[in-house]
């Protein structure tokens, strides 16, 4: 059983390069009570690509979830502007 939500949606843009990229994942629970860690990432307004993971316990998901978002961070990874337009 997930303790915990683990999602998170996040953006790396520069005009200058013409980059517009995505990266997305979450933690659930399959229906057999194993973790999976679901990955998604592309250029931003694309369907992009999907990677699933599967674990036994809870933990060793997280710990993929979180190496793996420290990893985009320092690639300069951020979270997607929300802020509504004037």
């Amino acid at each position: 059983m997930i303790t915990q939500l683990y999602h998170i949606y996040i953006e790396r843009t520069d005009a200058s390069k013409n980059m517009a990229r995505y990266y997305a994942m979450a933690i659930e629970q399959t229906l057999f009570g194993d973790a999976c860690l679901t990955r998604r990432w592309g250029r931003i307004g694309t369907m992009g690509q999907q990677s699933v993971h599967h674990f036994q316990r809870e933990e060793d998901a997280v710990r993929l979830f979180l190496d793996l978002l420290h990893q985009k961070r320092t690639r300069g990874y951020r979270p997607a502007n929300t802020a509504a337009p004037d």
